[in-house]
This record gives structure tokens, sequence and C-alpha cells, in this order.
């Protein structure tokens, strides 16, 4: 199992919608950007993580990855993901210039890659490598009908769309306007339209302070709101905290934290409910696993945010036992060999080997990028 090679790919695909945005993002196409890792025995794995699909920052990862984190990979057994997650991410020369961002978004591709490759390895899917599901069912909620930009009626006909048509029992709706109100005039519409048993849940994307976040949430907790996601700028700690001893909405958050040790101080601190890792953001499946198991000994729901479109999270959330729901963002799915599917508001449980990481050949001609 010597590693062979590592050849950075990036792939830039379009959204379902021809644009989407929420209250600090706007864009056209999702990036794909990571690394396929092959061994002496001719088997493949891939990785990749999640960007806005920007070319110059997408080719600073893939440049790490092949710079920096190739050399250190050839000629090592792919068995020894995490002794080999442990060499990247504490390698003295990256580590110096980056714990976080670049350096640590090649790590997740990598890892991701070496975990792909493992469970292929053993002719078996992710989920069941890891030992085996902890659960029958797998409920989904849709994030892709509840962008931002969406306009009002627009939004409501998604919604509930989503709900009577395609069987979704929760979903999302970003928040942020810069008048918190219109946002609760937004929901109170959804919320008429979808109906008192389905599960609203809301994400703010950081864009508030803590005196909106506040006067927000008292006027949105009679909407029966699951969660409010990224009320606040990202590492604010003392501020997630204040509006979770505040409100009865409870916070999530997670998608914007990259080590475990982010997360520690977050639950430390009381300052999170719902646990939101993921394997794109911090340095892979090695370390997500190890912010779940930190959410379940604090007895908190892991809910993974799908930066890699779940893929991945799929096989993790039907094994892990903290798992709760998953994100539902339909935009890369058909451009790999196993895509995620949804019937009737659940994840069916993948089954082919590996993470869910392979693309289609078809879709790397097609989409792929020069990496400059």
């Amino acid at each position: 199992m010597k590693i062979t090679a590592v050849d950075p790919f990036i792939m830039h695909l379009p959204l379902t919608a021809s644009s989407i945005a929420d209250s600090t993002h706007s864009i056209t196409h999702w990036g794909v950007v990571g690394t396929r890792i092959r061994s002496e025995d001719g088997l493949e794995g891939w990785g990749f993580t999640g960007t806005h699909a920007h070319l110059a920052s997408d080719r600073l990862i893939t440049a790490c990855i092949r710079d920096c984190y190739a050399p250190l990979l050839l000629g090592e057994d792919a068995r020894d993901h995490r002794r080999l997650w442990k060499k990247l991410a504490r390698n003295p020369a990256t580590q110096w210039v980056g714990r976080a961002g670049i350096t640590h978004l090649a790590v997740a591709a990598v890892d991701i890659a070496l975990w792909d490759l493992a469970a292929k390895r053993a002719d078996l899917p992710l989920w069941r490598h890891l030992g085996g599901a902890t659960r029958e069912h797998l409920d989904a909620y849709n994030t892709d009908i509840g962008w931002l930009s969406f306009g009002d009626d627009l939004l409501v006909d998604l919604c509930r769309k989503a709900v009577e048509d395609e069987g979704f029992r929760r979903i999302k709706v970003k928040v942020g306007h810069d008048n918190p109100m219109r946002d609760v005039r937004r929901l109170e519409a959804v919320r008429r339209a979808i109906g008192p048993d389905v599960t609203m849940a809301i994400d703010g994307n950081g864009k508030w302070d803590l005196p909106t976040a506040l006067r927000f949430a008292r006027a949105a907790e009679p909407l029966d709101i699951l969660w409010f996601e990224e009320p606040l700028w990202y590492d604010d700690v003392a501020s997630h905290a204040a509006l979770a001893r505040s409100s009865r909405i409870p916070v999530a958050l997670g998608e914007q934290l990259y080590t475990l040790d982010a997360f520690r101080s977050f639950l430390d601190a009381g300052a999170v409910h719902f646990v939101q890792p993921d394997v794109t953001r911090l340095g892979g499946i090695t370390e997500y696993i190890e912010v779940a198991d930190l959410a379940l000994a604090h007895r908190l729901p892991v809910a993974p945010h799908a930066g890699e479109m779940s893929q991945v999270h799929v096989h993790l959330s039907f094994w892990h036992p903290a798992s709760s729901i998953l994100e539902y963002i339909p935009w890369i799915k058909d451009h790999f060999a196993e895509p995620i599917r949804v019937e009737d508001g659940r994840y069916v449980r993948p089954e082919q080997p590996g993470a869910g990481t392979t693309p289609l050949a078809a879709s790397l001609e097609a989409h792929g990028q020069s990496l400059g």
C-alpha cells in the first residue's frame, strides 16, 4: 500500500440556480478542490475540500498539496492514515505558516483521500469500514430552497414544494438582512406555508452583531426554530455564549471552525447546542471523528455542514452515534460515481466501496481547471 502518486485537481461545478447568496457570500459555482492518491496495488483514493470556485485561491490549495504534502506522502504506507495526518498537520514548516486556512484545507483533502483508499481496499463503504451503521434512518434538511437572494414569493413557493412534493420534513432558511424584522416576516410567511409540523432551521452566516441577533431572536422565538446557525462572527465565543443564555432558540455552528481546539472552546463556554463539523474545513475525516466524539461526550447532537455537499458526511452520519440530521444541497452530487440520494426526506445509505468521493471522468474533463 505504498503511495506512488499524489495528483491534485480542481473542478468548478455549476449550482442548481444561476447564482445564490446568503448574508455574506454570493457564488455561481462550487469548487471541488483536492487530490487523487494512488497506491502501488493500483487503487485510487479521492479527497477534496469545498470552495467558492475562486481559481486563484483554489490553486493555493492544490499547490500546497503538490509542493508541500506530496513529498511527505510518496513512499509512505497509505494504511497509516492517522500517522500521516499528524505528519502533515503537525509538519513544522507548514504549521508555521498556517495552522488553519489553506494548509488545513489541503490536509483535509489528503486525509479524505486516504480514508477513501482504505475503505476501497477493504471493499466496503466507509460507514461499514468504520464499524457499521448506528441508525436505520437519517433525515435530510433542505438548504437549497432557502437562500437569502430568493424573493419572498419564490422562497415560500420553494419551501412549500420541498415539503408537499419532495417529502422533506426539515428545511433551512437563510437570514441576515440589514433590518432583521424583514427576516422575521419572511420566516412567518414560510411557517404559514409549511405548517407547524415541519422543522425549520435558520442560518445567519455570521452577519449580525450580538444586539441585532438578540433583537431578532426575541421576535423569531414564536416560530418554533430548530436552531439559529452562525448568528454572529464565527470566532466570537463570548457573544455566542451570551446569545445561547439569552434565547430559547438553540445555537448551531462549526462550519468555519478548523480545529478540535476551536470546537472545545465553544463547548466549554456553553456557546453551542448543535455541533456542525465539516470534513473539508477540519483536517478531514480524522479530525471530524475527534470533534464528533467531543460532541458526544457533551451529549450534544452533530449536524454536519455540507462543504463536500454530504458525499462523505452521509457515511459519517449513518455511522457516528452523535449524528442527528444532515444538510442537503444537490449542487455537485451528479458529478460522482455514487451520488447522494434522498427519498421522502431521508438519506439513502450508500453501498459502494469508499467514501463517496470518486468523481466522474466526464465531470473532470468538462469542469476541470488548470492548476497553473
